[in-house]
């Protein structure tokens, strides 16, 4: 019989900006943080533009998070919609 892994999932993650050393709720939010790790930011758009990579590289930065993966679900195969990202 399989094993089941679970992964730690949260969503909507609150992210705020940090200015010399004040906390400012600038309305950001991570779509997904699996695993306390990865970053997922979900999309459904016509193509992937430079401004959703901005995006991600930018909530990357300020969450510390190391790897990024941008999720495009309108596209034929899912495999081309990813991009992932590491910093």
């Amino acid at each position: 019989m399989p094993r089941i892994r679970t992964l730690d999932v949260e969503t909507q993650v609150p992210l705020p900006v940090g200015y010399e050393g004040v906390r400012i709720d600038a309305g950001y939010r991570i779509d997904l943080k699996v695993a306390r790790v990865i970053l997922v930011e979900i999309k459904a758009v016509s193509a992937i533009a430079p401004i959703h990579k901005a995006q991600l590289l930018s909530y990357l930065k300020l969450s510390g998070l190391k790897v990024g993966l941008l999720l495009n679900f309108n596209v034929v195969h899912l495999r081309d919609g990813l991009t992932r990202m590491i910093m």
